[in-house]
C-alpha cells in the first residue's frame, strides 16, 4: 500500500460513455473509492483534466494560448464537481487552482497544499500548471514531485500501456511493467512525454489503469496488480 498518491483523472472519463459533460454515477463512484483509500490513511491529491468540456481548439487558426486558457477553465468545472461529490461522501476536501480564482478556490501554494494534506484533507488541483503549452499530465507529474508522493496514478479510459494503439491494432500487446526509457524510446503516447521525463528524474512510479474497472482506484492505491506500472 502506498502512503501517499496523486491521482490524475482524465476529463473524458468524467463524462461516462459519452465522454462529454459530467456523469453523476462516475463522479459518485470516484468519490466512494477515494473515501475508501482515504479512510485507510493514504494521503490523496487529485489533478483533473478538462477534455470532457474543452479539447484543443474550435478552429485550426485559434490562438494556442487562448485555447489552453479555456482548457484550464474547463478543469475548474471538473474540480468543483469532484469536490461536491467528495463532500457528499464525507471526505474533507480543498480545491486549489494554479490561476487565482479567490471566490471559488484557493490559489495553489505548495506549502499550503502540504498543510492541507497533513491535516487529512483530499486536495483537488485545477488549471494544470497555470501555463499554456503544458498538459494536465505534465501538471500531475509536477505536483507529484512537489508534494513528494509515493506514486502517480493515471486513471484513464484504457487499461494500461500497449505497444501500439489497441483501438486501431487488434494485435496490440499490453505491458504489465515498462521502464520510463522504453516508453520514451518506443514513443508510446499514453502519457505526455514531459510528464514521463519529470517522473523519471524524480523516481516517481506511474501506474496507468482503467478507471471503469471495479474498485480500480482502491486496487491501484493498495498496490494490487492492475494496469501498467512505469518505473525506473
Amino acid at each position: 500500500m502506498y502512503r501517499s498518491v496523486l491521482i490524475k483523472i482524465s476529463g473524458e472519463v468524467l463524462g461516462g460513455d459519452s465522454k462529454r459533460g459530467l456523469d453523476a454515477d462516475v463522479l459518485s463512484r470516484i468519490a466512494r473509492e477515494v473515501r475508501e483509500i482515504h479512510s485507510k490513511g493514504i494521503s490523496v491529491a487529485v489533478v483533473v483534466g478538462g477534455g470532457n468540456i474543452w479539447r484543443g481548439r474550435y478552429r485550426e487558426d485559434m490562438d494556442r494560448t487562448r485555447a489552453d486558457h479555456m482548457g484550464m477553465l474547463a478543469t475548474v468545472i471538473n474540480c468543483l464537481a469532484l469536490c461536491d461529490a467528495f463532500e457528499q461522501e464525507g471526505v474533507p476536501t480543498r480545491v486549489q487552482t494554479a490561476i487565482e480564482m479567490r471566490q471559488i478556490s484557493e490559489f495553489y501554494i505548495r506549502n499550503r497544499a502540504v498543510r492541507h494534506i497533513e491535516k487529512g484533507r483530499v486536495l483537488i488541483l485545477g488549471c494544470g500548471t497555470g501555463n499554456p503549452f503544458f498538459t494536465t499530465d505534465s501538471a500531475a507529474a509536477l505536483r507529484a514531485a512537489e508534494l513528494k508522493v509515493d506514486a502517480l496514478l493515471f486513471a484513464k479510459n484504457i487499461d494500461g500501456v500497449y505497444d501500439k494503439d489497441p483501438a486501431i491494432h487488434k494485435d496490440a500487446v499490453k505491458f504489465d511493467k515498462i521502464t520510463f526509457l522504453d516508453v520514451l524510446t518506443r514513443q508510446l503516447k499514453v502519457i505526455d512525454s514531459n510528464a514521463i521525463c519529470l517522473c523519471q528524474d524524480n523516481n516517481i512510479p506511474i501506474l496507468v489503469f482503467d478507471l471503469y474497472e471495479k474498485d480500480s482506484i482502491v486496487k491501484a492505491a493498495s498496490g494490487k496488480k492492475i494496469g501498467t506500472l512505469i518505473h525506473n
